[in-house]
């Protein structure tokens, strides 16, 4: 196939996209502006741990099709690990009641009639309400299309919402919520079984992509910074790398994988997102007790979701800004008191910590932020746009990352 696909940005969209076009017989260079692949879906080895550890805890839905379809081409289906059936504990630190959510597996959810399946303290009718937001107004948000208050709307509802839209739900974009609904638990338990790469997202998304990239003669450049773009009538013609420019031939293309503010300032006129929302991570060195299980949504504390690696224990926080500038050694006290009280552990005696934080994890999924959002086509003929923070239906996932990458390679294929 004649042309060079140039992807500017080795995170999962870029990596996906590089992955599609080249498992398909097209020449694919790949620039990234920093030392590592992965963007904010990566792992490191941090010193302070002697561990290497992720940047930010991710969870996978069974139902994530693009996601796993990557995993599958770069030979890492394994690397994600799961229950057989979809289950989901919980704790509600206020009362010390703990259940297990437990979907069935068809569409027919007949699970809520199912008093040892649903949230304790709700009835089935409690459920019908979510189904408004499958069906919800442009530009409507959560909290003006279903009922956000009651016990499954702070035991369930609430937490999962915020975790998948990183933004208050409340005031959070419906039809977003209303996609992620439609692909988990409306289409029932079989898509939404709780998949996490317990080795290491470096090992699930990033290493396993860039040898299959290698093997097929991908050249990857990293420390490449993108400064500028120079168009020439309808199609961007150079690429500009400090001192190094590099040539676009009639038949190349360009797919910019970058995040939002960078695509911005690089696109004439490009509307994108500008509003942007934290998230906080807490991993601790210690071995999680036997029957911990892999993901605990923790209900009534700071923490929200307690992953369980073989050799820490991680805590999430979503729609985190609240935090960034909280003092570090408070923060891990008040949470490791909060995980050791969830686990059987001690809390007196406190493993080693560390704390990593993403002051712009994601965009806000407001319906504003909503409609900034551009699709993978731009006015140039031969430049188009991937990332999870373009037009692709679904929050900022590595789900909706994976799919702007798949739609970026169909369009530079044409």
């Amino acid at each position: 196939m004649s042309g060079t696909v140039h992807i500017v940005g080795a995170g999962l969209a870029g990596l996906s996209c590089a992955v599609r076009l080249a498992g398909e017989g097209r020449g694919v260079a790949l620039f990234e502006a920093a030392r590592m692949a992965g963007g904010r879906c990566r792992s490191y080895y941090d010193a302070a741990l002697d561990l290497t550890i992720d940047n930010g805890n991710h969870l996978l839905l069974s139902g994530n099709a693009a996601a796993r379809d990557y995993a599958a081409r770069i030979g890492a289906a394994n690397a994600l690990v799961g229950p057989k059936e979809c289950v989901f504990d919980f704790l509600d630190a206020r009362s010390g009641e703990r259940w297990r959510l437990r979907p069935n597996a068809s569409r027919l959810p007949w699970w809520i009639f199912a008093e040892g399946r649903r949230v304790p303290g709700t009835g089935p009718l409690d459920y019908l309400d979510a189904a408004k937001l499958l069906v919800a107004k442009e530009g409507a948000t959560i909290g003006a299309t279903m009922r956000c208050d009651g016990a499954l709307w702070e035991r369930l509802w609430r937490p999962v919402l915020l975790s998948a839209l990183n933004t208050e739900p409340r005031d959070a974009c419906a039809t977003l919520a209303g996609a992620v609904l439609r692909e988990t638990l409306a289409a029932g338990g079989a898509a939404c079984r709780p998949l996490v790469a317990t080795r290491g997202l470096g090992e699930a998304f990033v290493e396993p992509a860039l040898k299959t990239l290698a093997a097929q003669g991908v050249a990857s450049r990293f420390g490449a910074r993108l400064r500028a773009i120079e168009f020439d009538g309808e199609r961007a013609a150079r690429l500009r790398f400090g001192e190094e420019t590099v040539e676009l031939g009639e038949d190349d293309s360009l797919v910019l994988a970058v995040p939002p503010w960078a695509a911005g300032d690089l696109v004439p006129g490009l509307t994108v997102p500008d509003d942007f929302r934290a998230i906080l991570n807490v991993h601790f060195k210690t071995a999680p007790r036997k029957g911990q299980p892999l993901l605990l949504g923790m209900i009534g504390t700071l923490a929200e979701w307690l992953f369980a690696f073989d050799d820490r224990l991680s805590v999430t926080i979503s729609g985190a800004d609240r935090l960034m500038d909280a003092p570090r050694e408070e923060l891990a006290a008040t949470i490791w008191a909060e995980v050791a009280a969830a686990s059987g552990l001690d809390p007196a005696i406190m493993p080693p910590w560390q704390i990593v934080k993403e002051k712009r994890a994601t965009f806000a999924a407001t319906p504003a932020q909503e409609a900034r959002r551009p699709g993978a086509e731009t006015r140039w003929r031969n430049l188009f746009l991937a990332g999870d923070w373009t037009a692709t239906g679904l929050p900022a996932t590595i789900e909706g990352a994976v799919r702007s990458g798949y739609k970026a390679a169909a369009l530079a294929r044409r």
